[in-house]
């Protein structure tokens, strides 16, 4: 199974204050081995909040398509950090940008990126789409299409996606399984709408889950029902873990 994980800036930063924390990556990232040895194939794409925001950047003053720019500088180190970390794990693991940093990670290219990934490498996408003014949660969702990926999967601090904060609300309910035109009508914040809208237009499934939970990438491949997934209306028939109605 071909999968595109989301992993926001936030989650790589230290609760010191720290930008990045080698050991909070590892502890994110030590479910992979797992799952590349079940046969798995794994596309990575990160946010860059943790080392700064294009929007925030832009509020004080910077042009906001500069800030922008340099916001997806900001993920290829994470990017970097990603791979470095994955390759101390054993883990194969390329790099590519949207944009080519010579020397340090080449321009994305979808027929090498589907080699890389059929002959068992991660593959991590930085560098946004290569266009401002669009985020990383949209750049995930092109990049899984793209690569034709069967979901793009969205690790959070929370299980899913919840009617209220949980930890605000303790009578929140969570769902286990939405339709795009709900996620958009309601604007429950899973991803920003243009990326929900990509997703809804090609029907791929989007899978909110806590990166934390046991063994999760494994399970969701097996067809374990994991957090919430937004996809179209199921079908009579189908199970709920599965990815796919049938």
């Amino acid at each position: 199974m071909r999968l595109l994980l989301k992993l926001s800036g936030e989650a790589l930063a230290s609760p010191a204050g720290g930008a990045i924390d080698p050991s909070l990556l590892r502890e994110i990232l030590a479910q992979i081995p797992a799952f590349m040895e079940s046969g798995g194939q794994l596309g990575i794409v990160l946010g860059g909040g943790n080392l700064l925001r294009g929007a925030t950047l832009a509020a004080s003053g910077i042009d906001r398509i500069t800030a922008d720019q340099m916001g997806m500088l900001a993920t290829i180190m994470n990017g970097l950090a990603c791979r470095d970390v994955l390759l101390q794990m054993g883990v194969p693991a390329v790099i590519y940008a949207a944009t080519a940093v010579e020397g340090v990670a080449p321009a994305f290219n979808r027929d090498e990126v589907v080699a890389d990934l059929e002959a068992g490498l991660v593959t991590i996408l930085a560098g946004g789409t290569g266009n401002p003014l669009f985020t990383t949660d949209t750049a995930a969702c092109l990049r899984a299409i793209e690569i034709r990926a069967e979901a793009v999967l969205k690790a959070t601090k929370v299980d899913g996606i919840y009617s209220a904060d949980p930890k605000k609300h303790a009578d929140a309910v969570r769902y286990p399984e939405l339709d795009y035109a709900r996620v958009l009508r309601e604007e429950l914040g899973v991803m920003d709408l243009p990326a929900v809208c990509l997703c809804r237009d090609h029907d791929l499934p989007i899978v909110v889950f806590d990166m934390h939970e046991p063994d999760a990438l494994r399970r969701l491949a097996t067809g374990e029902s994991i957090g919430t997934i937004v996809r179209q209306p199921q079908s009579a028939g189908a199970r709920p873990g599965q990815l796919h109605a049938q």
